[in-house]
C-alpha cells in the first residue's frame, strides 16, 4: 500500500488529532473524523476542506462504548469505501497523587479511553486493513515505557495498551497489517491536560516545555508515509527503556524532579 488514500481519526475534533486530520488532507487523504463532540469535528472538517481535502466524514461517537466503536468503523467504512488507516488518538490524562483520588471510578474511565477504545476500534478495523494492507496507528505514550508521578491510572492504561500492541504485531505478521506506535512526551497545544482527571474527577491544566502539537502531527504522518513501526517524539525519549533498566534510581530521579515541577 502506498500513502493512505482513506484515514480514520479518533479524538479528531482537537488538539494532537484536528493537526493530524489537516496534515493528511494536505496529502489528500480523505477522512473519517470521530469525536464525542460534533462542534470540534466540524470546526476540523472545515480546516481539512481549507487545507484541500474533499468533506471529511464526520461520526460522532464515544470510544469508551464497544457499540460505538463497532459503529464508528462500520459508519467510516461506509462512507470512504475502504479504510486504509486507523489513528487510536482519542485519550483522557490524569494528573492526582494517588491517595487523594477521591472517586476512583477515574481508573476505569482511564482505562476505557485509554485502552478499551483502542482494543474495539481495533478489532472492528482489522477486516478492513486486512484488505486494503493498510495500517493501525496507535498513540501512546512515552509512559507505555516508564512510570510517572500523578499518572497512576493513565500509566497504567498506557501500559496495558503497550502489551496489547506488541501481541498484535506478532499475531498479525505477514497480514500485510503494518502497526505504528507512537510514544509522544509532553505535547503543547492539547486539550488533553486540561481534561485530565484530578483529585475528584476535576480537570487540571498546566503549562510545560512541549512539542507543539502541528510539529507531532507532522513527524507521525511522516511515520506513516515510512510505514515505521514505532515514533518517539521527541527522538531522545527512545533512550528511557536503557536507562529504567540500566540507571533505574537515575531515571525515578529525572522523572520524579520533571513532573513535579509542573505540579507544583
Amino acid at each position: 500500500m502506498s500513502f493512505p488514500a482513506t484515514a480514520v481519526i479518533t479524538g479528531a475534533s482537537a488538539g494532537l488529532g484536528r493537526e493530524m486530520a489537516i496534515e493528511l488532507a494536505r496529502r489528500g487523504t480523505r477522512l473519517a473524523l470521530v469525536a464525542r463532540g460534533e462542534e470540534g469535528l466540524r470546526e476540523t472538517a472545515r480546516l481539512c476542506v481549507a487545507a484541500g481535502a474533499v468533506e471529511p466524514i464526520i461520526v460522532t461517537a464515544d470510544v469508551t462504548r464497544a457499540e460505538d466503536c463497532v459503529r464508528l468503523v462500520n459508519e467510516s467504512a461506509a462512507g470512504l469505501g475502504t479504510i486504509d488507516c486507523l489513528i487510536n488518538n482519542a485519550g483522557q490524562s490524569m494528573w492526582a497523587p494517588f491517595e487523594s483520588v477521591d472517586d476512583p471510578a477515574i481508573f476505569q474511565r482511564l482505562m476505557a479511553v485509554n485502552y478499551l477504545g483502542p482494543v474495539w476500534c481495533a478489532h472492528a478495523s482489522l477486516p478492513h486493513l486486512r484488505r486494503s494492507g493498510g495500517m493501525l496507528v496507535m498513540i501512546a505514550s512515552v509512559q507505555s515505557k516508564i512510570g510517572a508521578p500523578y499518572h497512576t491510572g493513565y500509566t497504567a492504561a498506557k501500559h496495558a495498551l503497550e502489551g496489547f500492541t506488541e501481541s498484535l504485531r506478532m499475531d498479525l505478521d505477514g497480514s500485510g497489517v503494518g502497526i505504528l506506535t507512537v510514544y509522544p512526551s509532553w505535547i503543547s497545544g492539547t486539550r488533553l491536560r486540561h481534561s485530565s482527571e484530578g483529585k475528584n474527577g476535576n480537570g487540571s491544566d498546566k503549562g510545560s516545555d512541549a512539542v507543539s502539537s502541528m510539529d507531532c502531527a507532522r513527524r507521525i504522518v511522516g511515520a506513516i508515509e515510512r510505514r515505521a513501526t514505532s515514533l518517539f517524539i521527541p527522538r531522545w525519549m527512545a533512550l528511557l527503556p536503557f536507562f529504567r533498566w540500566a540507571f533505574p534510581s537515575l531515571l525515578r530521579h529525572f522523572v520524579l524532579r520533571k513532573v513535579k515541577r509542573y505540579h507544583e
